[in-house]
């Protein structure tokens, strides 16, 4: 319905527009629909006991810092935490190089702010996570795709897509949103090579790293850019912009992310952030600190993974069992999601409403792709639903399948 406040708004909200996963999800809220379609991490490894000791410890030695105004770059010895982790893996940073944001979604919108004019064109993935799609549309931003498999992002294709005047690449290496594909070593170098070749940034999004349930850790981008260049400056002025998580470690609800990158470009994201909300909650970051900085925080890693470890091999051996022939799925080593394709003939989108009825939920695959494509797609999430629910879930949603094939 057109209203006097459409002629109103500013030509920049043409291109904003819901999240599709947001708005399926105010279907799938009912209590009795088994659902597939949020990124939600489980509520039963949150560590709610160590966060009420970590509260009581804030409040009651630091309350008067930690209910006050901060700083924008955010807490400096969480912000000087963060960088120690980071030189475990050779990337030698300091506090400098650490802004903490309020959430990942945040550190995606200050990109755009920084670096995206009206008409650039963003290298993505395609599928690619929908959180960024979401933030760079509002900035007129143009999509280059590049497909991937399951070792992750096409790197062969690279150059022909760089040619075409890249402003910078965006790619999650480990356990991709939504494919939940991580991308190999060998390909990890090859992009990194060829955006050092072409003078391209790249915007490395790594929110599920630490939930690796099994082989062997993958470097990250940002790292293998750092070991490529001359060793004569000690800190880090490379190629990549590094952006990760509390959400899937510690709790959503924190809303706290953080970026890892030159100190100049910290400086302009900084600069953006000030007239967006001045800094990420300070208390917040507090409990953080204490919390991350704890000696228990690598048990708490670890039952995340082995919890999730049983949720996914529950999902896959479901899959296997009930799913028709012609079904084919990723097989994640690590993180929320898992990717299912379909015959050509089924569009996801068309059966969403019939699963639901059957009580159970996922998101279409559509959305995923910023040029469109990807209808006979879905993503599955395994983390947040316990194994019984999954195995009955996937039971429901193989019969909405079946009655659909063609």
């Amino acid at each position: 319905m057109h209203t006097l406040w459409d002629e109103r708004y500013a030509l920049r909200t043409d291109n904003i527009g819901s999240s599709a996963i947001r708005e399926l999800l105010k279907f799938t809220s009912q209590p009795d629909v088994i659902s597939f379609a949020g990124g939600m991490p489980a509520p039963e490894v949150f560590p709610i006991e160590a966060f009420k000791k970590a509260c009581e410890v804030v409040l009651s030695e630091m309350g008067e810092q930690a209910l006050q105004y901060g700083t924008t770059e955010g807490y400096q010895p969480l912000r000087e935490l963060i960088a120690r982790n980071a030189s475990k893996y050779g990337i030698q940073i300091s506090a400098d190089n650490v802004l903490i944001t309020t959430g990942s979604q945040q550190a995606l919108d200050l990109l755009g702010r920084i670096f995206i004019n009206r008409g650039d064109r963003i290298l993505v993935e395609s599928p690619t996570y929908l959180g960024a799609i979401q933030a760079w549309n509002a900035y007129g931003v143009k999509y280059v795709t590049i497909p991937s498999d399951e070792n992750g992002m096409v790197t062969e294709m690279l150059e022909s897509r760089l040619r075409t005047g890249i402003k910078f690449i965006y790619v999650l290496p480990n356990f991709q949103n939504p494919t939940g594909v991580t991308l190999s070593r060998e390909r990890r170098k090859q992009l990194v090579e060829m955006a050092d070749a072409y003078g391209v940034p790249i915007v490395e999004d790594d929110p599920y790293g630490q939930l690796r349930f099994e082989g062997e850790h993958q470097t990250p981008v940002v790292v293998i850019d750092d070991e490529m260049r001359a060793k004569e400056v000690p800190i880090y002025s490379g190629n990549v912009i590094y952006t990760s998580t509390f959400s899937k470690i510690l709790a959503p609800g924190l809303r706290l992310a953080w970026v890892v990158a030159p100190t100049e470009v910290i400086k302009k994201m900084v600069q953006a952030k000030q007239g967006c909300d001045l800094h990420t909650a300070t208390f917040n970051q507090y409990i953080a600190y204490e919390l991350a900085s704890s000696p228990s925080m690598k048990e708490h890693i670890h039952l995340i993974r082995k919890v999730y470890t049983e949720r996914r091999d529950t999902m896959l051996q479901a899959l296997k069992d009930y799913m028709p022939e012609g079904v084919l799925w990723t097989k994640p080593k690590g993180g929320l999601f898992l990717w299912v394709t379909l015959p050509d003939c089924i569009d996801t989108s068309k059966i969403f409403n019939e699963a639901v009825d059957q009580k159970v939920a996922f998101v279409p695959g559509g959305p995923f792709h910023p040029l469109g494509g990807g209808e006979n797609t879905m993503r599955l999430n395994f983390s947040n639903s316990k194994p019984e629910m999954i195995q009955e879930g996937i039971k429901r949603l193989a019969k909405v399948i079946k009655n659909n094939l063609c």
